[in-house]
């Protein structure tokens, strides 16, 4: 039976996830997959068209 609303992660418990998020605010690349192929799709985008995309 689940609470809804309640939920336990292992990996915030631990502080992995705290961890993960101080790298990437020092380095300003993300550690996720889906963040790092938007900083990389960004940075192509300007250097080929010399504009920063809105």
């Amino acid at each position: 039976m689940k609470i809804p609303g309640l939920s336990f992660s292992p990996k915030r418990a631990v502080g992995v996830t705290k961890v993960k998020q101080q790298i990437a605010r020092a380095t300003g690349l993300p550690i996720t997959r889906q963040g790092l192929e938007r900083k990389i799709g960004g940075a192509v985008l300007k250097a080929v068209t010399g504009k920063k995309r809105r």
